[in-house]
């Protein structure tokens, strides 16, 4: 069975697959057959993870320029490509959790984490439109946890764009 998993992985995931069918679980290639449920939930939960940081990203950096920073050029000429970034992801992870709920016990510890990476994005990213160092990023810029709650990240109608359709 193994050297299956090896030389023909879809042959090896039907023929696990039509033994389990069978009932026939003494025969099951249970080593590699755990290796593969381990690395699907962990596939799940990096993309949901990934899909988070970019949201979560860019609202900070669309809500740092309308709350603070607020410098027209920025409003003007780079604040509207933020857009696909917003919506996109939302609509990834919409299609991620509908195929994959056993993904939604999971939300808030992910989010979590994709905040201090989506945090640390949104500084770098914004610091190379500062034209004054008083425009400069750091991390008291934003709050420690995230500010928004899951339905709020992934609610359509925040935020806001001047040029939207």
């Amino acid at each position: 069975m193994e050297s299956l998993y090896n030389t023909d992985y879809h042959q090896w995931l039907r023929q696990q697959r039509e033994l389990l069918i069978q009932g026939q679980l003494d025969q099951l290639d249970i080593e590699n057959l755990i290796e593969e449920l381990e690395l699907g939930i962990n596939q799940n939960l990096d993309t949901l993870e990934s899909h988070l940081m970019i949201l979560i990203t860019h609202l900070l950096k669309w809500d740092y320029q309308e709350k603070v920073l607020q410098d027209p050029w920025v409003d003007e000429c780079v604040k509207h490509t933020w857009m696909p970034s917003i919506r996109n992801p939302r609509a990834k992870i919409r299609q991620l959790i509908e195929k994959h709920s056993n993904l939604k016990p999971q939300i808030d510890r992910v989010l979590a984490k994709a905040y201090s990476i989506g945090k640390q994005d949104a500084i770098d990213e914004m610091n190379e439109y500062a034209r004054h160092d008083h425009q400069r990023l750091n991390q008291s810029s934003f709050p420690e946890v995230c500010p928004w709650s899951f339905e709020q990240v992934m609610d359509k109608s925040w935020p806001v764009s001047k040029h939207s359709p």
